[in-house]
């Protein structure tokens, strides 16, 4: 009688020893890990994320402060090398100022020379397996924050808003690039929202490990967009973008063998890509960490969006004159002023959108912007130039000064002064409607 040899159970059989790398592999993932973990760390917005609810609480300007650890020798390349102060401009919302290019350029060149004496030093190791499963733990967690990020604030519509008053009157060709696609995006708030729907679809795919193949596919996808209309339209957001559109890239190379196959019809097996837990223990844990990464993103999320929907977004207060007026008569020293297009001094319309601010529009269709000061008690309007420089303690000085008379809620008169003479202006509220921008209409047959 012969005895029956069975055939293990596949997750019985001891696992194959893992093949050596190419020398081109770990060259490659040794400046990877150099510049990428690098960009993560000192860049200023990766680790930003992982602050959580308790970003709230940090000043304004702590996300670019959080970049200055290398300020003196960023600030010493930028004179010497590209003859440039490249200062740090805390006031400047742009991720692509000089500063941060250099920033980017040390950190390639940090990069280079430690591969350099890395690959010198520890050129017999076989692989960086271990060392690569966290690696790209740490990058895909941070992916996922930035795509949490910007995929809330298109989700709910705060960083893309529906076009200003002022827009619906400023002439066409008077915007830049970047203002014609905000507005476009704008425009059409379904698509802004199903934009930001799948990026934060993206970021939560990648903070569960079985799923975040997927999250990385789609973290690619968003990104690749993101950059070319980055690139194409002006968003100084450049540098960031396109360094989220690597990280996907970098995330996705140890199972691009895997996805060429499946694109072109044939089998794949199950990912090799490096993983820094091996036992079902370590991997139970990792799960329950990164979920609760998830929900702790999801509540500064969440807390974020609150408060960029009602101080900046759709829910900010309202002028108490909220509209467009255009200016149906102006008497200036008691003398009617015909609305010639060569007319530097009078207005053509005001706007009042959000408070404390609002624009008037002079004859040649160029829009001024001041801070404005309504008192609804005493039916007064105060009128002041903007500060040149907006964290300065200067006096704003007085544009004009006037009373308002709403005798119907379509028409006002001012009467005050401006620039020095008396003058009076006859206004009448716009309906909005008339603007097709202002429709949103979805129109199945045309």
């Amino acid at each position: 009688m012969h005895a029956v040899v069975t055939e293990p159970d596949i997750d019985e059989r001891a696992p194959e020893p893992p093949t050596r790398w190419k020398p081109g592999t770990r060259l490659l993932f040794r400046f990877s890990f150099l510049y990428f973990g690098l960009f993560c760390v000192v860049y200023p917005q990766p680790l930003y994320a992982f602050l959580g609810p308790l970003a709230q609480w940090l000043p304004d300007d702590w996300v670019l402060k959080s970049s200055t650890l290398p300020r003196p020798l960023v600030e010493w390349v930028g004179r010497v090398v590209f003859g440039n102060d490249s200062l740090l401009d805390f006031t400047s919302g742009s991720g692509d100022q000089p500063y941060l290019w250099v920033l980017v350029f040390c950190i390639l060149v940090v990069a280079v020379t430690g591969t350099l004496l890395w690959t010198l030093l520890d050129r017999r190791r076989p692989d960086y397996r271990r060392l690569a499963g966290w690696f790209l733990l740490f990058i895909r967690l941070c992916l996922a924050g930035q795509m949490l990020g910007y995929g809330f604030a298109k989700m709910i519509p705060t960083q893309m808003q529906e076009p200003a008053l002022a827009t619906l009157v400023k002439p066409y060709g008077d915007f830049t690039l970047m203002a014609v696609l905000w507005n476009q995006v704008g425009a059409s708030p379904p698509y802004e929202i199903l934009l930001g729907i799948a990026e934060v679809i993206a970021g939560l795919l990648l903070l569960v490990p079985r799923t975040a193949f997927a999250g990385v596919l789609l973290s690619l996808v968003s990104m690749a967009q993101v950059w070319i209309l980055n690139m194409t339209f002006d968003v100084p957001v450049k540098l960031l973008s396109f360094h989220l559109l690597l990280l996907s890239v970098v995330l996705l190379a140890p199972d691009a063998r895997r996805l060429i196959l499946m694109l072109t019809g044939h089998a794949v097996g199950p990912s090799t890509a490096p993983q820094p837990f091996h036992t079902p223990r370590a991997r139970r844990i990792a799960l329950i960490a990164q979920l609760a990464l998830a929900a702790w993103f999801l509540a500064a999320q969440c807390i974020g969006s609150w408060h960029a929907w009602h101080e900046w977004g759709p829910g900010r207060p309202k002028s108490e004159l909220y509209g467009i007026w255009n200016v149906s008569e102006f008497v200036r020293d008691g003398q009617p002023v015909p609305p010639l297009t060569t007319d530097e001094t009078r207005w053509r319309r005001i706007i009042f959108e959000e408070v404390p601010y609002s624009d008037y529009q002079r004859m040649d269709d160029s829009l001024v912007q001041v801070l404005t000061d309504i008192d609804t008690g005493a039916h007064t309007l105060t009128l002041s130039a903007m500060p040149a420089d907006p964290a300065g303690a200067e006096t704003p000085s007085a544009v004009g000064t006037f009373t308002y008379d709403r005798s119907a809620p379509d028409h006002m008169v001012l009467t005050g002064e401006l620039g020095g003479s008396p003058v009076t202006m006859t206004l009448e509220r716009v309906d909005l409607d008339r603007y097709p921008m202002r429709e949103f209409k979805i129109r199945l047959v045309q």
